[in-house]
């Protein structure tokens, strides 16, 4: 499971909360390439600190509740180092899309294609999103880190124009049959 790994890599570039973590990393700079709850990172957080990965320090707050801010540990930087090397197993892709498409022949192709354009548009927004990525200047991260956090987003990026290129041809594909 990546999850730990995940959150030993955000807190090695800065100390956060829990809440920092899901507000300002899974919600927002790797949302398009993992996605964890409130409850899952405070879970995993909880684990890490268990298994002597992150420490936690609790900062007293008058006007709210306390906070605690996690960072990771020497033998955290070690663990993720040594995951860091090793080529990860891909990921079983779950398309429900898909799956619908490869059952659809008994529906007609204008619902199909309601379906199809409907994804459409949902990847359209996705791409948008990803074209809007900004990648902080040098504030906190070194020139390396950010020429490897723009790899990463160009293979979203193109990964979003393919999937949009693939469902445009789909729905021609199905309109020129619907038409002869």
């Amino acid at each position: 499971m990546s999850l730990p790994y995940v959150i030993l890599g955000l807190l090695q570039q800065q100390q956060r909360t829990g809440y920092d973590l899901k507000t300002e990393c899974f919600d927002d700079c790797i949302a398009h390439l993992w996605q964890a709850d409130q409850a899952q990172i405070y879970r995993t957080l909880d684990r890490l600190e268990a298994q002597g990965w992150v420490s936690c320090t609790v900062e007293i707050q008058h006007d709210r509740p306390n906070r605690k801010v996690y960072r990771i540990t020497e033998a955290g930087d070690t663990e993720l180092r040594q995951w860091l090397q090793f080529h990860q197993i891909p990921p079983i892709v779950r398309e429900p899309l898909l799956v619908q498409l490869y059952f659809a022949a008994q529906i007609p192709n204008p619902a199909i294609i309601q379906l199809l354009e409907q994804e459409l548009t949902v990847r359209q927004k996705k791409l948008a999103e990803c074209e809007a990525v900004v990648i902080p200047a040098a504030e906190n991260l070194t020139e390396r880190q950010q020429q490897l956090h723009h790899l990463v987003l160009d293979l979203v990026t193109r990964r979003e124009k393919t999937y949009i290129n693939w469902l445009q041809d789909a729905i021609a594909t199905l309109q020129s049959q619907s038409q002869s």
